[in-house]
């Protein structure tokens, strides 16, 4: 489903020319890893004038409390610097118990200006998400834009895939439907999330069950970037065959975060992330309560 956005209608409106030429750069993209910010500094892109498409996740965010609220304040200013209308909410939507009735709270009052702003938040369900109707409550409430329990979502430039990744899921069909859903898509660019780690240097670690189901599909498919939460802290990896794999749950508190061989940066402190999606590459970007990049990382897209 398209998004409404400034920017969206932007890219969707390439002409055939336009086209063209992304077809061209995919073609002449090298399949690479992701970079952290020394790394970067020596790759080179062909300079563009095209206007990116801005969004940012964060998860674990709904406790109400004065740790969400100056991420929150975080994301509004870094809104005002640069506008996105999409923020992805990877589930831990509502703590202690998915209850709906606290959705002002730990939803409508701290992110109010965003939402004033026509901000798009598309959301997936944690496991606190569940513990009340399975979260059923959370699928129909409109502010989270849920088409499902796992549902598709995006255009041209870009397609994401949020996933039910509880341990009730309907493991069989979603599995089936993700797999045929990123076989048909025509986007350049795939990026998946749910609320479970899949890589992890935290308190959760390696998820093996999700590493043996999902891992190979997204390198089946091509999918450049995973995003999650369930574990209270900011980590990108380094390409795992050929996928980067994004905790943000630290949208309200934080655990201690180790770090690993696959680890490209690990901070435990509140954050979100902030992506710019080009046709050639994706920037990342992790962001503080005080409004400091500590972590930059390049995504460059890979060849069809």
């Amino acid at each position: 489903m398209p998004f409404k956005r400034r920017q969206f209608i932007a890219l969707s409106s390439f002409s055939a020319l336009c086209l063209a030429f992304l077809t061209s750069k995919l073609n002449k993209q090298s399949a690479s890893s992701s970079v952290n910010v020394e790394e970067a500094k020596s790759v080179k892109y062909a300079s563009t004038s095209e206007i990116p498409l801005r969004f940012v996740s964060v998860a674990d965010t709904g406790t109400g409390d004065k740790g969400q609220y100056a991420v929150a304040q975080a994301m509004t200013r870094y809104y005002k610097r640069k506008p996105y209308e999409l923020v992805v909410l990877a589930g831990d939507n509502i703590y202690n118990n998915g209850e709906i009735e606290k959705i002002n709270a730990v939803f409508e009052r701290p992110y109010q200006e965003l939402l004033s702003q026509g901000v798009k938040f598309q959301a997936c369900l944690g496991n606190h998400d569940i513990r009340t109707d399975n979260g059923e409550p959370q699928v129909r409430y409109p502010g989270f834009n849920m088409q499902g329990r796992y549902y598709i979502f995006g255009q041209d430039l870009v397609q994401f895939f949020a996933l039910d990744t509880n341990h009730n899921a309907e493991w069989k069909a979603q599995l089936t439907w993700l797999d045929k859903e990123l076989s048909s898509s025509k986007a350049p660019w795939k990026i998946v999330f749910g609320h479970h780690q899949i890589y992890s240097s935290g308190h959760y670690g390696l998820n093996q069950p999700l590493i043996k189901t999902l891992s190979p599909i997204f390198q089946k498919h091509g999918v450049q970037l995973y995003i999650n939460g369930h574990d209270h802290h900011y980590e990108r990896t380094r390409s795992i065959n050929g996928t980067t794999y994004l905790t943000c749950g630290a949208g309200a508190g934080t655990r201690s975060v180790g770090a690993s061989a696959w680890t490209a940066r690990a901070a435990s402190k509140l954050s979100f992330a902030a992506f710019e999606l080009y046709s050639d590459r994706l920037e990342i970007s992790g962001i503080d309560t005080k409004s400091v990049i500590f972590d930059k990382g390049i995504i460059p897209v890979k060849s069809i």
